[in-house]
């Protein structure tokens, strides 16, 4: 996926079993992230930084969705315990991180394994990619700022 590309019309199941599609979100801005795994160090720093500026990010017109691998049982968890004020979408068949391109091989401490590239795509209400942090962009602690700024 580019800058300027459209999203695709991809449908999903949050943490309670309900779907959301894409299309749902026409005519808003959608901060839609891809991250690796709930409950880790990075991965809650994430979240929790969208969660304290949720409020700021809707007043400027955004809707915030995470995606990652995790099951829905999982997402419930992490919502849980961190508070989060938006829905995860459990792609335990790796349909959007696929369509997305930010599946694919990792390593970490010298292993190699598939994984989801940390990234996130920022979508206007016509559903076109407006912008693309890359993994590395991403700062975790100070995510909502990089969007926001």
């Amino acid at each position: 996926m580019n800058i300027g590309d459209m999203v695709p019309q991809l449908t999903g199941t949050d943490e309670n079993g309900n779907e959301i599609k894409l299309s749902d979100f026409k005519g808003k801005k959608l901060v839609l992230y891809f991250y690796p795994k709930d409950s880790t160090p990075g991965c809650t720093a994430e979240a929790c930084s969208l969660r304290d500026n949720y409020e700021a990010m809707l007043a400027r017109g955004y809707e915030v969705i995470g995606v990652s691998v995790d099951s829905e049982r999982s997402h419930r968890n992490f919502i849980a315990k961190q508070s989060l004020p938006f829905h995860l979408i459990a792609d335990t068949e790796k349909t959007w991180v696929e369509a997305f391109g930010v599946w694919g091989e990792k390593k970490m401490c010298g292993r190699t394994y598939m994984g989801t590239f940390r990234t996130t795509f920022i979508i206007d209400e016509e559903g076109r990619i407006e912008r693309i942090f890359a993994p590395k962009e991403i700062d975790t602690k100070n995510h909502a700022a990089q969007i926001l700024g």
